[in-house]
């Protein structure tokens, strides 16, 4: 992959991307085929869509099973979002748990 085209898919998804993991991400890319670096980026989650889904089903954990935190789902749903309190945290932290969530994603893949 040229570094132009690199470049320009970290770009399109900075924004759902912990910035911590961009630098290692552009060293693979560079090392990866086309095909292989497009899709690694085809099924990322958008942040805000976690966060209302976070409002919205955080006290049942559905925020956390959808980003493969299956052990800490099943605990927030027990404890119906830890009295609320566990639920009304993961509402402020769901953008940066899926941007992190995103980034090893894409590690995975290429």
């Amino acid at each position: 992959m040229t570094r132009e085209q690199a470049e320009q898919l970290i770009q399109v998804n900075a924004d759902k991307i912990a910035p911590e993991f961009i630098e290692t991400i552009r060293e693979r890319l560079l090392n990866a085929d086309e095909g292989t670096a497009t899709a690694a980026f085809a099924g990322l989650k958008g942040t805000t869509m976690m966060t209302l889904i976070a409002w919205l089903g955080g006290s049942l954990g559905i925020d956390r099973f959808m980003l493969g935190e299956t052990g800490l789902g099943v605990a927030k749903l027990l404890t119906c979002g830890g009295c609320g309190i566990w639920g009304l945290i993961d509402i402020f932290t769901a953008g940066g748990r899926t941007r992190k969530y995103n980034a090893n994603k894409i590690l995975e893949q290429i």
